[in-house]
């Protein structure tokens, strides 16, 4: 019997796969996220703020509603992108309990912490989770039943144990794990200092387990949200910083001010639902400044075109679906006959031969050396030609996991690079075996939001560059010059229709074949509406286009019309033979003359042809690279007296010509 794998449906497309220089998803680190909201449920959050208008439903919501409908629009969107991340819901101050933390490997019952209500374990949420959220926050009679608030207070600090039992138990090897706390109390324990104190412990005993707490504060009407009073002693301004994952929290800078709910649908809104999580592609690789002079790195793939899961067959007729699982077996061409994988070789075709290879050989050929980033040298950036790169950046950040003061001589590096406007030319290896690759090192500056949140680290970009064997050869093509009016006046047009900052944000432009997507497998999956058409918000904006540059594109169309006759007179017939072809009857243009036949005039003129190129012409046209731009009569009329084939396009007349000197 042959050996049978597991089946891969990419095999079937590229068996090639030892070659493919792509980095497989499998080899990343995946961050994965745990989220657990910490709602506040008291007499003022249940109070729909009156200062707000009526128009609109999020505002005719009270604070705690408004928070669960966040909650619920978070888990919506993570179902589908993010599959492993975890989401929680623990409301605090509630007349019901329903939290037991403590023995339960022992089976003793826990301890019960009052008024602390948890609404939904952190687990990674089902479609039957979101669909009970969904009720719950649309059915008014089960939401004030089941909010309650107590009359006597909730202590912070049995809160913040119950979100480190539940980290603890939950997600206790995630990488990222936060605790978003909803409230409008800005001083819980004002006039007891010993559960104040024992709410530092518990706050201080989150960070050590490495928990982000962010808070949301809830404005009262006529009073702003003090943070000084209480919070500033519990959540801690430099978040942990998980060594695997480049920490950019926009929501830590953000909540810093302003109303709570208003920073949780920002949040929504900032926060991408379909891309894909933050992955290290390698980790501790030597940047090689000098000889014996090196610094450790890790590099990133920040940027990576996502496309829907992989979708998988299922079985229906048994008692519940499940999912099929397939394998493939290598065959005899001839005979059919199952072949054992030991038995096969790679084999590369040569001429009419196919020549074969052992693994180890494989893995010789492959062998450039040891993982490593070695600078070459440095150019200026505008030697960069915008057409050099090949495939995706890798954004490499500093670590100091493996040589100590890494950071400072990176940064060093990166200061004087992006002041010079200067890159550095790089020898990059990713990884054992994998194909070795010229790369510009180009420094990028920090980037921050409109709240100074920060959007990108300062770091530096790996962008691979082509080499000789993968420049191919520009096609021949018939330049016109435009004139300076026509440049002038659609600079104009380009002015007015520049996007806002001059720059292309791609966080406003999600994939909208991909956001349909999403959107039916979620109305299916949660038996919603199916939606009429996708949000599409690439469609260019035809009345605001129209509006501001209108009548400029007009007058510019004018103008080319002018501009193209006075062209046409001026080159005659040429006019017609490099643009696209006339009707015979048209009268906006010279007459076209009609071609001669062969046979037709028996002057000199016409029936004599040109006389052949000297070789030594020829092959000033070969050692230069110019042969491509002579025309083909030329060369046909050199390669007859050289007894050579003149059939076939002029790119084979070039390849016989340069065959030709080359074999010489």
């Amino acid at each position: 019997m042959a050996e049978p794998d597991k089946w891969n449906p990419e095999d079937n497309e590229n068996e090639e796969d030892e070659e493919d220089d792509e980095v497989d998803e499998v080899v990343y680190k995946t961050a994965k996220d745990a989220i657990l909201f910490v709602i506040d449920v008291s007499p003022s959050m249940l109070t729909v703020p009156p200062s707000l208008s009526e128009s609109k439903q999020r505002e005719r919501d009270s604070p705690t509603l408004a928070a669960l409908k966040c909650a619920y629009h978070l888990m919506q969107q993570r179902i589908i992108s993010h599959p492993s991340d975890m989401l929680g819901i623990l409301l605090f101050g509630t007349e019901k309990s329903k939290f037991e933390g403590g023995e339960e490997e022992s089976g003793k019952r826990g301890v019960t912490y009052p008024h602390c209500y948890l609404l939904t374990d952190l687990d990674v949420p089902a479609a039957e989770d979101v669909k009970s959220l969904k009720s719950l926050a649309e059915d008014e009679h089960e939401f004030q039943r089941l909010v309650m608030p107590a009359e006597e207070p909730v202590s912070m600090s049995n809160v913040l144990f119950c979100a480190n039992q539940i980290f603890t138990n939950k997600a206790p090897n995630f990488t990222s794990r936060r605790l978003f706390i909803v409230t409008d109390n800005e001083n819980p324990h004002a006039q007891d200092k010993a559960l104040r104190s024992a709410s530092v412990v518990r706050a201080k005993d989150l960070y050590d387990l490495g928990v982000t707490i962010e808070l949301f504060p809830i404005s009262r009407p006529g009073k702003d949200f003090d943070r000084t009073k209480f919070y500033d002693d519990i959540i801690y301004r430099s978040s942990p910083t998980d060594p695997d994952v480049p920490a950019s929290t926009a929501v830590a800078s953000a909540a810093t001010a302003g109303d709570g709910i208003s920073l949780l649908n920002s949040l929504l809104s900032s926060i991408n639902s379909k891309a894909v999580a933050r992955r290290a592609l390698f980790s501790n690789l030597p940047l090689e400044i000098g000889p014996e002079f090196k610094i450790s790195v890790k590099g990133y793939i920040l940027i990576k075109r996502q496309e829907p899961a992989r979708s998988c067959y299922v079985w229906l007729n048994g008692e519940k679906p499940q999912i099929v699982k397939g394998i493939t077996t290598q065959v005899a061409e001839d005979t059919a006959r199952p072949i054992e994988k030991s038995d096969i070789k790679k084999a590369y075709k040569f001429g009419g031969e196919q020549v074969t290879f052992t693994p180890e050989e494989i893995k010789d050929l492959r062998n450039f050396g040891d993982p490593v980033i070695r600078i070459i040298g440095f150019k200026p950036l505008s030697m960069l030609p915008i057409w050099a790169s090949l495939k995706q950046s890798t954004f490499i950040y500093p670590s100091e996991e493996d040589i100590i003061g890494s950071t400072r001589v990176f940064s060093a590096l990166h200061q004087k690079l992006l002041k010079d406007q200067k890159m550095g030319i790089v020898w990059f290896i990713a990884r054992k075996n994998a194909a070795a690759v010229i790369a510009a090192m180009i420094p990028s500056a920090e980037r921050f939001g409109e709240c100074r949140e920060q959007l990108m680290p300062p770091g530096m970009w790996l962008v691979p560059l082509p080499y000789a064997d993968d420049v191919r050869r520009s096609p021949d093509t018939t330049m016109v010059s435009s004139p300076d009016s026509l440049v002038d006046m659609m600079r104009t047009v380009v002015q007015q229709l520049q996007l806002p900052k001059g720059q292309y944000c791609p966080e406003k432009y999600p994939n909208p074949a991909l956001q349909w997507h999403y959107r039916i497998l979620q109305a299916m999956a949660l038996e919603e509406d199916l939606p009429e058409k996708p949000e599409d918000k690439t469609i260019p904006k035809h009345k605001q286009i129209h509006k501001r540059a209108g009548e400029y594109v007009l007058e510019w169309g004018k103008e080319l019309e002018q501009q193209f006759r006075a062209w046409q007179k001026q080159n005659g017939s040429q006019a017609i033979a490099t643009g696209t072809k006339r009707a015979a009857n048209d009268n906006d243009g010279p007459p076209i003359p009609a071609k001669k036949s062969k046979s037709s005039g028996a002057g000199p003129a016409s029936s004599s042809a040109k006389a052949p190129l000297s070789d030594d012409t020829m092959l000033t046209h070969w050692k230069k690279n110019t042969v491509n731009k002579l025309t083909i009569q030329t060369l046909k009329s050199w390669m007859e007296s050289k007894n050579l084939a003149v059939s076939g396009k002029k790119p084979d007349l070039v390849e016989r010509v340069e065959e030709y000197f080359e074999n010489k």
